[in-house]
């Protein structure tokens, strides 16, 4: 058996603190949705206090080239370890070490190690390794930047019994503030709607979703939610805030409670 040769390095100062990178190890849900240029899909195949074993489909999406990865957390949470346990990469290991700077500054190296000996090859796979690394932080720390912003106390404002956005001839989509949430107003179906731009589950900010048939997709995990009701789309329990009702008056449109 080939023993695990060190086939490339990425390091990286990441300014988020130790438990939102903690949060974003361990939830391989949002693979396939925030890493869609990565993953095509995942399946929990278990899961326990120290990390997961998921089946992972790569993009395009073929089934035969699905994987079993294993995460394993250090019990003291300054390193990591990711093992490919079954289909392309089988026994290679990504093992990843976090040593916190401060409250929202953690050094992070990763090194992917692989069953190859030939130093060609271990280099040209190394730097494709930290190419598509390089991408999927950049894609994690935004996220944890954009969770630790929502996560922020905010104070409580009663919303307005009605509250004017504009003419009719509004440029949509159109984002304001209702209370302390904030909502988008789009044309759906022939509607006007507001609805949340906050998704309920890990907060992710739906102000960029595209709306496909009345519904709209979170960017992190794909949750899937129809405006009109605010009810998921996808069999979930959770449901959109409650959003103010929108009608026009005299040719201004009016949000009210």
């Amino acid at each position: 058996m080939t023993a695990l040769s060190l086939a490339g390095t990425y390091r990286r100062e990441v300014k988020a603190s130790l438990t939102r990178i903690h949060e974003n190890v361990h939830d391989w849900e949002h693979f396939p949705a925030l890493h869609a240029s990565s993953f095509a899909a995942c399946q929990l195949l278990d899961t326990d206090s120290r990390g997961w074993r998921v089946r992972f489909i790569p993009q395009p999406g073929d089934p035969e080239a699905a994987q079993i990865i294993k995460l394993d957390m250090a019990p003291d949470g300054l390193s990591y370890k990711v093992t490919t346990e079954a289909g392309p990469g089988a026994r290679s290991e990504i093992r990843v070490s976090l040593t916190p700077r401060a409250e929202h500054h953690v050094s992070v190296e990763v090194q992917y190690h692989i069953p190859e000996s030939d130093p060609a090859r271990l280099a040209l796979i190394g730097a494709g390794f930290v190419q598509i690394y390089e991408t999927l932080w950049d894609e994690d720390e935004a996220m944890m930047h954009a969770r630790e912003a929502a996560l922020a106390p905010k104070p409580k404002i009663t919303p307005p019994a009605r509250l004017d956005l504009g003419p009719e001839s509004l440029v949509l989509p159109h984002m304001f503030d209702w209370g302390h949430r904030r909502f988008r107003l789009v044309r759906s179906q022939g509607q006007l709607i507001a609805h949340a731009a906050t998704c309920p589950h890990w907060l992710a900010p739906l102000d960029d979703t595209a709306v496909e048939n009345g519904c709209i997709t979170c960017p992190w995990h794909g949750y899937r939610f129809n405006i009109h009701t605010g009810e998921s789309a996808d069999g979930r329990t959770l449901r959109l805030p409650p959003a103010p009702r929108i009608h026009v008056e005299q040719g201004r449109i009016i949000a009210c409670a």
